[in-house]
């Protein structure tokens, strides 16, 4: 699935992403609310190649998209969503420290709920989020994600027990959403 935003393309990793994607996904301050911290370039590598042989969504396996700058091509972040083949997907964001703050993620985010809510018609979407990820927290909520939950030390995550918060929406949710900002003027 590739995916166009007014500053922002979604498509397939390339294996020239994986000096800046090792760059970003080996950071601690990335890495330590994420399930995959890179060991080696050589390990994005074959990651990117092992992408490369998905030519579409595939129903259980984790899909991996470039977050691009339209205008140049240049990497910024990467998503990825998983189908479970019952109108459920779940989705992950991250973008590199650089390109924090200009709004990048929610952007992605919003054209791959649109993606997933449209063209794949999925039901229902959720996402898993490290509470002590303020800055995803806050992003959820402003894609309109509700929060259905709070696990505490759910998880065993780099020899810790953290907790989990799960945030959701509903296909009926976004087009809500989508038909609210449709209205709106275009200057906000």
């Amino acid at each position: 699935m590739e995916l166009e935003t007014t500053r922002l393309r979604l498509d397939a990793l390339q294996p020239a992403d994986a000096p800046v994607l090792f760059g970003y996904r080996a950071d601690p301050e990335v890495w330590r609310y994420q399930n995959w911290r890179p060991g080696s370039l050589a390990e994005v590598e074959r990651f990117i190649r092992n992408q490369s042989t998905f030519t579409a969504p595939v129903i259980g396996q984790w899909l991996q998209r470039a977050i691009r700058l339209r205008d140049d091509g240049a990497l910024v972040g990467d998503l990825a969503f998983c189908l479970s083949g019952d109108g459920l997907a779940e989705f992950g964001i991250t973008v590199a420290p650089e390109h924090q703050g200009k709004g990048f993620a929610r952007e992605a985010a919003q054209a791959l709920l649109g993606g997933l809510f449209g063209r794949m018609d999925v039901h229902r979407v959720h996402v898993s989020v490290d509470p002590r990820n303020a800055p995803s927290m806050a992003l959820m909520r402003s894609l309109g994600l509700r929060q259905e939950a709070h696990f505490l030390e759910s998880l065993r995550h780099r020899g810790e027990w953290v907790d989990d918060a799960i945030f959701a929406m509903l296909a009926r949710e976004w087009r809500e959403i989508a038909a609210k900002n449709a209205v709106m003027p275009a200057s906000r």
